[in-house]
């Protein structure tokens, strides 16, 4: 006991340090201003300077159907771990992990609900699931999203956000990419609309399949959307690119983006392009659309 204590018990009781929750205050990475959560899950999880910041599933969701309410789609069952893969942990021990944290089976989930009162089916990556890797059970999740919209003739849209291929699974995950596609051409055949909404980052082999495929390609502003990194490219080239050429802006100036649509704006747009796509105006629809507006 030191000195202090001594003379003034009980004082170390009233400076001792509090717990306080680790996300009660989150960065801006555009300002740099610290923005309270409540004040961001208030406004979608974008800080006043305009960042659009990374969002789960359920938030996903939450935003996108009519008075968040939707029906989750079953996750496919999936061979876990096919390659006994290893490097400084065991896969299996990756997908636990990545399970605990997110609540998810996987990077991607699947929900069916009313847009504006039109009957969509809706897919998301989530970033936080080993970085949204695209594995066997994203793409069976993907198949199951095609399937379900073939079956209920309603559209399908999917949000975007991976870092590619899940290295895990090798050879196995790049397989979803021809498998995604004939999913997609599935719904060409039945002749329903294929939205995607691109959101940060999109890279990889989901770039170069599904990503890439629909009908309309919406993205939230300053989306990383590519294939390989701006080194690599740089290096491949071997010329100096332009500042952001991989950003939704600049892809949406070079016509690879149909249209930069904010947050807050994205359940109307996609309601107004899928009340055209399937030439469905019901009264619900005519009476609550405003004029969609590109951010």
């Amino acid at each position: 006991m030191s000195w202090l204590e001594k003379l003034t018990p009980g004082v170390k009781r009233i400076f001792s340090k509090r717990e306080t929750p680790e996300n009660l205050w989150v960065k801006c990475p555009q300002s740099g201003e610290m923005v309270f959560h409540k004040d961001l899950e208030a406004a979608m999880y974008v800080t006043p300077a305009g960042a659009h910041l990374r969002i789960g599933a359920p938030q996903r969701f939450d935003y996108t159907f009519d008075s968040a309410d939707y029906e989750l789609l079953p996750a496919p069952e999936v061979q876990r771990d096919p390659l006994k893969f290893r490097d400084d942990k065991r896969y299996v021990d990756r997908l636990k992990a990545a399970r605990q944290k997110t609540g998810a089976q996987d990077a991607m989930s699947v929900a069916v609900g009313r847009i504006y009162g039109l009957e969509t089916v809706v897919a998301v990556q989530d970033f936080a699931f080993m970085g949204g890797s695209m594995g066997m059970a994203v793409g069976e999740s993907f198949i199951a999203a095609a399937d379900a919209a073939v079956a209920r003739s309603a559209p399908l849209v999917c949000f975007t956000a991976a870092g590619g291929a899940r290295m895990q699974e090798g050879a196995l995950s790049l397989m979803q990419m021809p498998r995604t596609t004939l999913a997609v051409q599935r719904l060409k055949e039945a002749r329903l609309p294929y939205v995607v909404v691109l959101t940060d980052p999109t890279t990889g082999g989901v770039t170069a399949s599904y990503a890439m495929l629909g009908d309309v390609h919406l993205a939230e502003p300053g989306a990383l959307i590519a294939f390989a990194g701006a080194r690599v490219i740089e290096q491949t080239i071997r010329e100096k690119l332009p500042d952001g050429f991989q950003r939704a802006e600049y892809l949406r100036d070079k016509g690879m983006v149909d249209a930069v649509v904010a947050r807050d704006r994205l359940p109307a747009t996609l309601a107004a392009i899928l009340g055209a796509l399937m030439k469905k105006r019901p009264q619900e629809l005519q009476k609550r659309l405003p004029a969609p507006q590109a951010a």
